[in-house]
C-alpha cells in the first residue's frame, strides 16, 4: 500500500497526466497574456458597477445546473461595463448560451467573446 502511494505520489509531482499525447498545448495563449494586448483577470475594475456585473455574471454561471464544469470556471473581466469572456467551453451552443446571459444581466453594455469551444 505505502508503494503504491508513493509512486502515485512522485507521478501526481512530476505532473504526468498518464496521456502525454492529449496534454494542451497552451504556449501561444501564455504569450499573449504576457504581451499585455489581452484583458486578463488583473485588469477587472475595482468600481462597485463593474464588480457587481462581474458578480452578478459568475452567479449567473455558476447557478445553470446546464453548464459544464469548465464553462462555470471561465474568466469573466469587467471594465466600464464591457464584460471579456475567456477560457475553454465543451459545446458551440454552450458559447452561445453563456453570452447570452451575460448580456441579460443589469449594466452590461458589451461583450467581448472570447470563448473558445474545446477540440478533441
Amino acid at each position: 500500500m505505502k508503494a503504491v502511494l508513493l509512486c502515485l505520489g512522485l507521478a501526481l509531482a512530476s505532473g504526468c497526466s498518464g496521456d502525454e499525447k492529449h496534454a494542451a498545448d497552451n504556449t501561444a495563449q501564455n504569450a499573449r497574456d504576457k504581451s499585455g494586448q489581452t484583458v486578463t483577470p488583473t485588469d477587472q475594475s475595482e468600481s462597485e458597477a463593474d464588480r457587481a456585473i462581474t458578480q452578478n455574471v459568475r452567479k449567473a454561471l455558476v447557478d445553470d445546473k446546464a453548464l459544464s464544469v469548465n464553462a462555470k470556471n471561465i474568466k469573466v473581466v469587467t471594465q466600464n461595463g464591457k464584460v471579456t469572456l475567456r477560457g475553454v467551453v465543451e459545446t458551440a451552443e454552450e458559447k452561445k448560451n453563456i453570452e447570452a446571459k451575460v448580456r441579460a444581466v443589469t449594466g452590461v453594455t458589451n461583450c467581448d467573446d472570447q470563448l473558445e469551444v474545446k477540440t478533441y
